[in-house]
């Protein structure tokens, strides 16, 4: 039953009623509204509500219809947040969680993890103790999973969640994970769900294979009444006749759960479909039809995978697959549920000196912070030295001249196009060559001087192109600040730092406002998420060789002209059609000296049963010019 409490009841009397109702054998919650504060009381006993009634502070006593007391929206109307470590789940938020089905070795989790961080997962996902139908199945490794599964939650900042099959593993476990999972074939383990509820910790409880809602609902009872009120329900598809796929996706599970109960509801599109291919159109069939969240399975390898891989995602298609989620969000009322990007220590620490400078510098155009330094720290490792420079062309001279090793350089922006700059200076720099590519997503951020509030905000500085990609965010939120452009965005940020400006803000990624000690007041402001930035890695030729080696190179930029005459051009691309080079860039430039005469850049996959040098004579027949500005492994 529920008892309502009256406007003003003291604490005296409130305790006087949950003493008295746990004399009568309930056990008792307390439910603090936005207007009114409730006492929920569960229990086998009988009683005549009118005896609770006539106690002091008690308004009135309703009585709770559904077998599910706890669970029922009945008692609680506002939805319930679970939080798991820094994650929200439920409400407006929508959380992803994904991970390999099954922990397989340190190296895997450590990859995956990392992969998942990126792509925007708030929560890590790996199994250390599989329930299988076949007992010859791999079944986890254990609390040797759980090792390595918490290594790699520590190493990028990601709560974890994995599956508790046995009662006498709770307690072991909990020292390990933020969050249990209860599979779908323990949902209704009653025994195994009492320990776990014991604990007090967040639960993820996925539906049975043939459990009915009302069924569901009643295992999440179980785990509120032994003790925990953080509960997330999944729905993970049920067994129906059909075969097609694994299970039955039941879609208008969720709206009708969240009709029932105040807990958050989630999907887990990758059991439910248990083919690759539909686990994408099947998030976003959940997103779309009000779930909280999703939990996925992910795997650089799946071909390889020991557990599930037919329906687990490649990393780029999980990446993919966020940007549509974060698209969907607004649509339904919502939002993704976002941590705070990793920001490599070293960051924070100085740039090379004129001593250390050379065979290990990068060099970047830029202030330190900037997104092409980002780049850099992801394309090498976290503690590279870096070479700030204050144009493109000082990067190209550094790298020249041997004062930095490599160089990594932006070529194209998925919202500004082509950074024309930079293919006129590697047309000319006949000493450097492209030997790497790297993506980036470009995430945006109000970033001011610690103290500074939005209302304080007269001013707003940011590369020309920060200000236009982030423009809905500043006519909503900030429509009377003066918008003033600036030479780079982390410049912006390290501008108002140094001038201690206390009216005005910058905006720049994350790695930026980490650097100059400043506070990122809002997160993710620009306008289409589906924001990215493709950089070259440059280096003199002697060098080359030792970054492409690292991985298979798939990828040619080439540059050439062509004779004034009908058919030129088509001759040159129908000789890389006919080696089965498929042409993934086209853009023409001026020639320098030469008015209303162009050359032509080219970026083409290569084909493995073609070398590249044998196709050179004849490309160099049908062209005035022709060269190759290198060749590297294309960024996913």
């Amino acid at each position: 039953m529920i008892i309502i409490l009256k406007q003003g009841v003291t604490p005296e009397e409130k305790n006087n009623i949950k003493k008295t109702l746990k004399q009568k054998g309930f056990l008792v919650k307390e439910i603090v509204g936005k207007e009114e504060t409730v006492l929920g009381a569960v229990g086998t006993s009988a009683i005549d509500p009118r005896s609770i009634e006539v106690l002091d502070g008690v308004s009135s006593v309703v009585p709770i219809s559904k077998p599910y007391k706890l669970a029922s929206r009945e008692l609680k109307k506002e939805d319930t947040i679970v939080s798991v470590g820094k994650v929200k789940i439920g409400g407006s938020r929508i959380a992803v969680m994904a991970g390999p089905c099954a922990v397989e070795s340190e190296e895997q989790i450590m990859r995956i993890a990392e992969k998942v961080r990126e792509a925007g997962a708030v929560i890590l996902r790996g199994g250390a103790f599989k329930p299988r139908t076949s007992p010859y199945s791999f079944q986890g490794l254990g609390e040797e999973g759980l090792k390595y599964l918490r290594k790699a939650g520590d190493a990028f900042d990601m709560p974890i969640t994995t599956e508790v099959v046995s009662p006498k593993d709770v307690s072991m476990m909990a020292n390990y994970i933020d969050m249990f999972q209860i599979g779908a074939r323990n949902m209704q383990n009653f025994e195994l769900l009492k320990e776990v509820g014991k604990t007090g910790m967040p639960v993820l409880l996925k539906r049975g294979l043939s459990a009915t809602i009302e069924e569901w609902l009643m295992a999440a009872e179980y785990l509120m009444a032994s003790g925990t009120d953080q509960v997330v329900l999944c729905e993970r598809g049920i067994r129906t006749f059909e075969k097609a796929t694994r299970n039955t996706l039941d879609c208008s599970a969720i709206p009708v759960v969240q009709k029932l109960t105040h807990l958050p509801v989630i999907g887990d599109p990758s059991h439910a479909t248990g083919i690759r291919d539909m686990v994408s159109p099947m998030s976003l069939a959940l997103i779309a039809g009000g779930a909280s969240g999703i939990i996925v399975e992910v795997h650089d390898h799946p071909e390889k995978a020991l557990s599930d891989g037919p329906q687990s995602l490649y990393p780029e298609q999980f990446e993919r697959l966020m940007r549509d989620i974060e698209a969907l969000a607004p649509v339904v009322g919502k939002a993704v549920e976002k941590t705070p990007r990793i920001i490599p220590e070293s960051i924070k620490n100085e740039s090379a000196t004129e001593e250390t400078r050379g065979d290990d510098i990068v060099a970047f155009q830029g202030e330190r912070g900037a997104f092409s330094e980002l780049a850099i720290r992801r394309t090498f490792n976290e503690d590279q030295k870096v070479m700030p420079c204050k144009a493109f062309k000082d990067v190209f001279d550094a790298v020249a001249s041997g004062r930095a090793r490599y160089g990594v350089i932006p070529v194209e922006n998925t919202l500004g196009g082509t950074i024309f700059e930079n293919l006129d200076l590697l047309n000319v720099e006949e000493n450097i060559t492209v030997v790497g590519e790297a993506q980036l997503r470009v995430i945006h951020n109000l970033i001011v001087n610690p103290g500074v509030r939005m209302e304080d905000i007269k001013r707003v500085y940011s590369h020309p192109q920060g200000l236009a990609q982030c423009k809905e965010f500043l006519d909503e939120y900030l429509p009377s600040a003066a918008q003033i452009p600036f030479y780079d965005t982390s410049g912006s940020v390290k501008y108002i730092k140094e001038n201690n400006l206390m009216d005005a803000a910058a905006i720049a990624g994350s790695p930026a406002a980490v650097h100059y000690g400043c506070e990122i007041l809002k997160q993710s402001i620009e306008t289409n998420p589906k924001n990215y930035t493709r950089f070259y890695v440059i280096s003199r030729e002697e060098n080359a060789e030792v970054f492409r080696s690292a991985s298979k190179v798939n990828r040619a930029s080439m540059t050439f002209s062509v004779p004034d005459k009908p058919g030129a051009l088509f001759a040159v691309l129908d000789i890389l059609q006919k080696h089965g080079m498929n042409m993934k860039k086209l853009e023409s430039r001026p020639i320098l000296g030469k008015p209303w005469e162009y050359s032509f850049f080219v970026e083409s996959e290569l084909n493995d049963e073609h070398d590249l040098s044998d196709l050179v004579p004849t490309l160099k027949e049908n062209t005035v010019s022709f060269r190759i500005l290198g060749t590297y492994t294309a960024a996913h």
